[in-house]
């Protein structure tokens, strides 16, 4: 998967926070700010098409998130089975591939009958992915990858000498996929939260004051303008990049 353009990131993955804030600066319960951030999802999904990027991940249900208000994270379930039903049509429609990470087995039965039904009707699309990070962790993602590699090398499907990252990576939830080039937390937060840890370990870093309901196509053009600023190194010197990227002698 690439993107359209070199300084547009393949893959965007976003830390949407700001809902309840939102509600409380203009007097509203929390719901209406959870609700209006699922409209800012549908906006940002297609935004992030129309700019260039192959992937969005949404970190929408963290495994904390249990812990809050019993009626709030019921709310929230409605809402996440609100949205399935309204957007599968459309992701149909416009070719997005749907797909969750997290333990999604800890998820409401009809909740995970709708994902299951929506990745089901998307599977075959290659063009543009979102992915829903639910009941998602990444300290739990590492822990389940932990126990499934050891399983493997009991079982004789890995080499215990084998430690490498190539290898590890096959047994988390982003199996397949390729790490986040950029990660974006809305709402003036400067920390990541348990998020994508491990995969965004070379990741380029944009934390924006605007709460995740406000969050627009052009937030989102312009966090990607920053990325296309910075120089990704990999550990490198800024003279190895360059020559690494100029072109070759005629």
């Amino acid at each position: 998967m690439t993107s359209a353009r070199p300084e547009v990131p393949v893959h965007v993955a976003i830390i949407m926070d700001g809902n309840g804030r939102w509600a409380r600066r203009r007097g509203l319960p929390r719901l209406e700010g959870h609700r209006r951030g699922v409209e800012a999802v549908r906006t940002i999904t297609f935004a992030a098409r129309d700019l260039g990027v192959g992937m969005l991940t949404l970190y929408a249900f963290s495994a904390e998130n249990w812990n809050r208000p019993a009626d709030e994270v019921g709310g929230l379930m409605g809402l996440l089975e609100f949205y399935l039903r309204k957007e599968l049509e459309t992701f149909v429609r416009d070719r997005v591939r749907f797909r969750t990470i997290g333990r999604i087995e800890g998820m409401p039965p009809g909740v995970r009958r709708l994902l299951a039904a929506t990745e089901e009707a998307t599977a075959g699309f290659t063009g543009y992915t979102l992915n829903l990070a639910l009941n998602y962790g990444s300290r739990t993602e590492i822990a389940d990858a932990a126990r499934d590699y050891a399983a493997a090398v009991a079982a004789g499907r890995e080499k215990p000498d084998d430690s490498s990252w190539e290898t590890f990576s096959r047994y988390l939830y982003t199996a397949g996929m390729p790490d986040p080039d950029l990660v974006i937390r809305t709402s003036g937060e400067t920390r990541i939260s348990n998020f994508l840890l491990m995969q965004a370990a070379y990741a380029e870093f944009v934390f924006t004051p605007v709460l995740w309901p406000d969050f627009s196509k052009e937030d989102l053009a312009a966090a990607i303008a920053e990325y296309g600023r910075r120089e990704r190194r990999y550990g490198l010197t800024s003279e190895q990049v360059g020559k690494s990227a100029a072109p070759a002698a005629q």
